[in-house]
Formats: C-alpha cells, structure tokens, sequence
C-alpha cells in the first residue's frame, strides 16, 4: 500500500509527540506554592480621632438630610451644628431642647419645653418646634434659625389643660418619607381609652404637624391601644442619604419600661385589601450557630434609649443601652454583629457592639443618642462631655 504524504506527516509526529516525555500531561509538583492560611479578621469599631469635647451634655445627635451634624446640649439648650469633619459651624439655643430630627425640606423639628398659662398657673410643658434655616436668598444654616411653628402638649387634640399634662414628655422624633413624622410620648396616664390615646404612646403627625393618631398594633392576640410601654428611642427607615423618594412607614423603636424583656422591636405598617395595620416584625430565631445574639432576645438590653436604621443600604440597626455603656449593632434581620469578611475561616456573624464604663476612647458613660454618615458612627458621650466617632474595620481598604 502506497502512503500519501499526509500519513507520512501523521506518523512522523505521532513519532516525534511519543519521544517527549510528559507531553500529555505529566502532573507538574506543587509543592513550591505556600498555601495561604485564612482566619478570621478582626471585626472592630475604630476611633476617629480627636473626640469632640466642646459640649457639656450632649443628648441628641443626628445626621441631617442637608449633610450637616446635629448635636443637641442639654445643658446649655442648644442646637450645634457641625460639619463631617466636626467643626463648628453655628448654635441656636432653644428652650428645654433635648432631641432633634430634620425633615426632607431641611427644617428641624426639635422636642423642647414651653411656659405655658393656665388659670393663673404657669407650667413647662413638652413641645415640638418646627425650625426654619432658610436666609435671604439661597443662604441656609443656623445662623438663620427661627421658630415657625410649635406644637404643644396637650393642645394638638384637646382644648383643655390638668396639672397632670405638665408630667406627659415628649422623646424623640423621626420623619417618614412625605415628612410625616412619629413623636414617642411618655407619662403617668395609661388608660387604652383615654382620649388622645394613652400617655405612654407612639403618634403619627402630618407633614404639617397635624395631630392623625396614636399608632395601635395588631398581634396575634389582638389590636392594643396601649402596646408601648415607656417608649424612648425611635428610627423609620427613611434616613440619610436620599437613596429614594420613597420608602415604608415601618419603624424601629426602643422601651425602657422595667417590667419588659423586649425592648427593642421593629414595627411593621402591613397594607392589605381589608385595611392596614402595624404589626411587631417576627425576627429569626437566635440560632448561636448563626449569631451570638439577637435584636428581640429577652432581657438584650436594660435602657435602650436611642436607635437608628441605617439608610445607605447596609441595612444596619444600632442601640444605645444608657445603662450598659454599650454601641450595639444588628443587621435589618436582627442578627447581633457583622457578616464576616471574605476570606475568613468562619461564616459566623462577628459581634461589632462594644463599650462599658471609662473615659477611654472606646468607653462610654451614659451614652444616649447615636447617628451615622458616609459610614462613621457618631455617639452622645453623655456622661464625658463629648461626642465619639467610630468606624468599622471591614469599611477600609
């Protein structure tokens, strides 16, 4: 048989393949590559440094839909503007102030006292006034402040006045997104019939500042007028930066009754076909393998007075106990810490909450508000005159 010269050329390299030893794939030694060995990062709250010490007792802090920092002193009743890098731009002083909000048109709703007259009597009573920052022409800050408008206790749903409304107080405010806002109301007068609804309760007012009603919750036992027990602390979700225009009427909010295990819960507002209503949010369960705590774990906190949902999509939850010194962050699922880095040996949320009783820069005493932007963390070191500045250690590169 006569070979053409395409099987010669197929046998030649057939010939040629078949001497080089390992063409075909001789496995190749490893052994010079170190293998890397991964462990957990460590997951903490760093100090930025220096600690904002111009303030005597600073009770409320917030981040501002217009990029400025709000810190409220209890002591000297003003209002502090700062930039993001801490600096001082402006103070108003306002009468008995000790918390503030700022809604999405950038006036400053702020919870603070008022004389009030009644049948020759003068009370301090609890208020909300409504702060405009508007100058002449484009110019806006503190230096142009001025009260517009005022909402008093108990005038916004009843024209008469008992010495027993002077002890009710207003806590804390936050905004929804068409500048609606929720008020947590506190006193002595529990009735779930009283008109106005219970002492002890969470209002909704109107973009305006209209009075609309006390918020009821729906549960699996019934709807309760008188739900909240000593609520302090409240946060919704729509908060700095504008990620969105819109967003849900959910809330979260804190108690600090005594005789209550849960003081931390979410509230849901649930539209259906029959209606709405506010629901509690039903957390996972607290799965150690998972987590080593979580938001709605019975007795987690002793005084939780502040709260605050993140609002630039980490979806973080944080808690200020005033009686445990302590920063404690959770995820929007209510898992206590942070998920780990990539690269770490564990998947286990690691805990990020920190504090306790000192005047070291990762120590509180009597912290009481917390706010938060372009990732920095900002706490009202009550008790040590300051305002402290924190970040992760998983948000550096």
């Amino acid at each position: 048989m006569k070979l053409g010269f395409k099987d010669i050329s197929l046998l030649v390299t057939i010939v040629l393949l078949s001497s080089c030893e390992g063409f075909f794939g001789k496995k190749t030694s490893t052994d010079f590559i170190e293998v890397p060995e991964y462990s957990p990062r460590e997951v903490a709250y760093v100090p930025v440094q220096p600690a904002l010490k111009s303030f005597v007792s600073p009770v409320d802090i917030i981040a501002g839909f217009d990029e400025l920092i709000y810190v409220v002193d209890e002591a000297t009743e003003e209002i502090i503007s700062l930039d993001e890098s801490g600096r001082e731009l402006g103070r108003f002083t306002l009468k008995g102030v000790r918390a503030i909000a700022q809604n999405r048109t950038l006036d400053l709703l702020a919870i603070g006292e008022i004389e009030t007259e009644v049948a020759g009597q003068t009370f301090d009573v609890t208020c909300i006034y409504k702060i405009d920052m508007h100058g002449p022409g484009a110019d806006f800050g503190l230096q142009y402040a001025k009260v517009i408008d005022t909402i008093t206790h108990p005038f916004y749903f009843k024209s008469t006045f008992s010495a027993s409304d002077a002890d009710v107080k207003f806590n804390k405010i936050t905004i929804l997104q068409d500048n609606r806002f929720y008020v947590t109301r506190s006193g002595n007068d529990n009735n779930p019939q009283k008109f106005g609804g219970p002492d002890d309760a969470i209002l909704l007012f109107g973009r305006d500042g209209t009075y609309l009603t006390p918020v009821s919750v729906n549960t699996p036992n019934g709807l309760f007028r008188d739900y909240f027990k000593k609520p302090i602390g409240i946060s919704s979700f729509i908060q700095p930066p504008q990620i969105s225009a819109f967003g849900p009427d959910h809330f979260v909010y804190t108690s600090i009754a005594e005789n209550t295990s849960i003081k931390v819960q979410i509230i849901d507002y649930v539209e259906t076909d029959f209606g709405a209503n506010y629901e509690p949010r039903i957390l996972f369960e607290n799965d150690r393998t998972v987590s080593d705590g979580n938001l709605t774990s019975p007795d987690k906190f002793e005084r939780p007075v502040s709260t605050l949902v993140t609002g630039d999509g980490t979806n973080y939850i944080f808690v200020i106990d005033q009686a445990k010194d302590s920063f404690y962050q959770f995820t929007v699922t209510g898992l206590e810490g942070v998920k780990p880095p990539a690269g770490a040996a564990s998947t286990k949320y690691q805990l990020a909450s920190f504090g306790g009783r000192g005047e070291g820069l990762s120590q509180f005493n009597a912290p009481s508000a917390v706010a938060y932007k372009n990732r920095v963390v900002w706490i009202c070191d009550t008790g040590n005159s300051r305002v402290l500045r924190f970040k992760l250690t998983t948000d550096f590169e």
